[in-house]
């Protein structure tokens, strides 16, 4: 078994020419995820995660929801007329600071809309 030591100058150049194209196809991808990040970024209200802080946290469906992020989400958007459909939830506990919580934040709040507020201050 003969087992070169040295590489020779092409195949130097062929493993460099490899080892910049690896490079290049990788930034471009890079720069492709970043660009298609932008483009179909999901934005979502912040006052889903409040809302779901007040739910009781069960996860159990007997509101007909598949969780209580669900839930929360039809509460933000006002698909639910009634909240007492969440029945381990209790009046004091959870459905009026719910509701005072959704009364006092009537407008959708977004993760980059209050970092630009912030920054215009």
């Amino acid at each position: 078994m003969n087992i070169p030591l040295m590489v020779s100058f092409e195949n130097g150049m062929a493993i460099l020419y490899a080892v910049l194209l690896l490079i290049g196809l990788g930034a471009i991808f890079a720069v492709l995820l970043c660009i298609f990040y932008a483009i179909f970024k999901v934005r979502e209200d912040k006052r889903v995660e409040e809302v779901e802080k007040l739910l009781p946290g069960y996860n159990c469906g007997a509101c007909g929801n598949a969780g209580c992020h669900e839930m929360a989400e039809k509460l933000v958007k006002g698909e639910i007329a009634d909240i007492k459909i969440c029945r381990p939830g209790k009046k004091e506990a959870n459905f009026d600071p719910i509701m005072s919580y959704l009364s006092s934040h009537p407008d959708p709040v977004y993760e980059d809309e209050e970092k630009e507020e912030e920054e215009k201050k």
